[in-house]
């Protein structure tokens, strides 16, 4: 299970930190992605974390503002949202999958994933 937290409304520039709190499974094994969506549109992958918390990657739109971060001790991993801008506006939800190593792929295909939290929105406004 996956829950996770944080959204709420910003201005232009300012920061959110949003938090995906993992529960019933080992994980240490599990790459965790954030993915973003906004109604009528296709589930964007925003970023992704290896199983370690030592590799991340991250969508063209969000490199250089957004920090992701895995806390294995707590279940939890941060998404640090910086410098919003109101395209930054959308649903975002953390999923897990089995694995060790990121690649581009876990950004691109939300299918690969097979556990979802349930969403959290992040309003940015200009």
């Amino acid at each position: 299970q996956l829950q996770a937290s944080g959204g709420g409304l910003a201005q232009t520039g300012e920061s959110l930190r949003l938090t995906c709190a993992a529960s019933g499974f080992n994980f240490d094994y599990y790459i965790i992605g954030w993915f973003r969506q906004v109604p009528g549109k296709e589930r964007e992958g925003v970023s992704c974390i290896s199983n370690s918390g030592g590799s991340t990657l991250y969508t063209n739109s969000v490199k250089g503002r957004f920090t992701m971060s895995k806390d294995n001790a707590k279940n939890t991993v941060y998404l640090q949202m910086n410098s919003l801008k109101p395209e930054d506006t959308a649903v975002y939800y953390c999923a897990a999958v089995r694995g060790i190593r990121v690649t581009p792929s876990l950004l691109e295909r939300s299918s690969k994933y097979g556990y979802w939290g349930q969403g959290t929105q992040v309003t940015v406004s200009s």
